[in-house]
């Protein structure tokens, strides 16, 4: 089997006469090496028929050469700038030209890239092929789903650390630099993403910014959303907590989070839709006294991407397979008032699914 044996089967089920790819997580997946996406572009070029070709940088080739890419090389340099490349490219790929279908990565291509592309290949019709590139990365290997559970375990252990750290008084970014100190701490070699902390009302806006001038107060939700990675595979994990103590009101509101995280474990398996679980797990908030207050899916694929397929959403028909690795996070928010997410990752076995993530969800105070 070829290193580009991914990208031939992508081939064979879309029909296309060519695929093209960009640094990315396919471009990770396929290559086993991560490209930064710059303003110098780097192509590859996979056609069904043919030689694939790489159009890269040239202060990139000691980094591409390791790949053991089976194709033809065109560099170029910053003074000579790279249309050069791009052309040499094409007239090595005459098939792929007056007609021919490319498939490019709709959510990665810029358009700059495109426009050469274009110039290079005249004729070439070039479609969106997202969904069907990604789809190598669906079914995760063994090795990837241990990354993940490594990078799960680490930022478990730096979440508890940073707990144990918090006072009342503190500001959202002294608690956030609390949390990032103790990821790489504990292994972290990045981070899945900027990370969310936020109070209060801050909690309430499910992509929220760490505030310098916020602090944190009894009664607050203290909600965390982040993760640290492992070699480019990364955690997604969301706890809610209070400051010192929790009303009643609260309380229920929790709890009901909790349900209904619960129900989306619980009926999570192979040979269900992405569709099932989230229509299970919007119907214990839509049938909670707090439904006014819902406000996203339940969740969505994670390795290489921090949201990838398969989204968890209703009316998402897709199945539900062994290797497929996603999130279960409802919440509910309280626009200036209050927020609550509780998020596992989890991944799809033979007989169910298992849940990398094993911090406690009981209702917890702090502080």
């Amino acid at each position: 089997m070829t290193i580009l044996a991914p990208i031939h089967a992508v081939l064979a089920r879309t029909g296309l006469d060519a695929v093209i790819l960009v640094p990315g997580a396919n471009f990770r997946r396929v290559f086993r090496k991560d490209f930064h996406q710059m303003e110098r572009p780097l192509e590859v070029i996979v056609p069904r028929d043919g030689t694939p070709v790489a159009i890269v940088p040239n202060l990139e080739m000691g980094s591409f050469a390791p790949i053991g890419f089976p194709g033809e090389v065109f560099d170029w340099r910053d003074e000579t700038g790279y249309m050069d490349a791009f052309m040499a490219a094409g007239a090595a790929l005459p098939q792929l030209r007056d007609g021919a279908r490319i498939g490019v990565e709709g959510q990665r291509m810029r358009v700059f890239d495109l426009l050469a592309l274009q110039k290079a290949l005249p004729g070439a019709v070039f479609v969106d092929a997202h969904a069907e590139i990604s789809a190598i990365r669906l079914h995760k290997l063994p090795e990837e789903i241990e990354l993940q559970r490594k990078a799960i375990r680490l930022s478990e252990a730096a979440l508890e650390d940073t707990l144990r750290e918090i006072r009342v008084g503190m500001s959202e970014t002294e608690i956030e630099s609390l949390l990032l100190r103790n990821l790489f701490a504990h292994g972290a070699d990045g981070l899945a993403f900027a990370p969310i902390v936020a109070a209060g009302d801050n909690a309430a806006k499910p992509h929220a910014h760490a505030r310098a001038d916020y602090r944190i107060k009894p009664g607050d939700a203290l909600l965390f959303d982040f993760g640290g990675s492992c070699q480019g595979y990364s955690a997604d994990i969301t706890r809610t907590f209070f400051v010192k103590e929790v009303s009643d009101f609260d309380r229920a509101f929790y709890e009901t989070v909790l349900a209904a995280n619960a129900k989306g474990r619980e009926v999570s398996r192979a040979g269900i839709t992405a569709s099932d679980v989230d229509d299970a797990v919007q119907k214990v908030l839509e049938t909670s006294q707090f439904a006014a207050f819902r406000r996203h899916k339940t969740g969505h694929g994670l390795g290489l991407d921090i949201h990838e397929a398969p989204q968890i959403m209703r009316g998402n028909r897709q199945l539900l397979e062994p290797g497929m690795v996603f999130t279960i996070e409802p919440g509910l928010y309280r626009d200036g008032e209050a927020g609550v997410r509780i998020e596992d990752d989890v991944v799809v076995t033979e007989s169910g699914i298992e849940c990398l993530t094993s911090f406690p969800r009981d209702l917890r105070l702090v502080g």
